[in-house]
Parts: C-alpha cells; sequence; structure tokens
C-alpha cells in the first residue's frame, strides 16, 4: 500500500472521528444515525494511522506531498 493522505487529511479525519464520538458518546446523535458516525468515525481513525485510503486508490486522489 503506497501512503495517498497528507498530514492535513489525517489531521482533519483525527478531528471529525473526535467530533463524530463525542457526539455519540453525549447522547446528541443516537440510534442508526449515531452508529454510522461511530463507524464512519472509526474508519477515519484506521485509514489516518495507515496513512491510506482505498477509496482515494478508486478516484485517483493524492493529497501526499511530493517527494523532492
Amino acid at each position: 500500500m503506497k501512503k495517498n493522505m497528507g498530514n492535513t487529511d489525517k489531521i482533519i479525519r483525527l478531528i471529525l472521528a473526535a467530533v463524530f464520538a463525542y457526539l455519540y458518546f453525549s447522547g446528541t446523535v443516537t440510534g442508526t444515525l449515531g452508529l454510522v458516525l461511530v463507524v464512519l468515525g472509526a474508519v477515519f481513525v484506521l485509514t489516518s494511522l495507515v496513512g491510506f485510503c482505498p477509496l482515494y486508490t478508486l478516484l485517483g486522489i493524492n493529497t501526499c506531498a511530493a517527494k523532492k
């Protein structure tokens, strides 16, 4: 797996995952939507830690900085 996520993208995903977790565990968002947000947040955390997003590969997106 070649990394295709830059640092800014990783930080944004981690922040969104934290917001999703807060919304769910505080009871602001419940039910099916809450579970979907928790799963999406988990995917965001996982892809941020690995630095690879499979969807980016399908769409041809690469947010990594170009190496010199």
